[in-house]
């Protein structure tokens, strides 16, 4: 059966907050007997993300209200 996990990319420095958040990947790994087969990115977040959306006005990328900003 496969497995999906979340997995820490990059820690960086978030201005907008104004402290370091993490950049996660979901991953999907094959299961045991497909081995040939590599793991597979399925979504990114940011581990601030939940404080970020409560805001006024859209963010960015990661947090998934603003396509067109990426501040990291």
């Amino acid at each position: 059966m496969a497995f999906r996990t979340w997995q820490v990319s990059k820690i960086n420095y978030c201005e907008h907050v104004g402290h370091e958040i993490a950049l996660e990947t979901e991953v999907v790994y094959p299961a045991e007997h497909l081995p040939e087969q590599p793991p597979r990115v399925i979504a990114h977040r940011c581990s601030n993300a939940m404080v970020c959306n409560q805001f006024d006005k859209p963010v960015c990328v990661w947090c998934g209200t603003n396509p067109d900003h990426q501040p990291i």
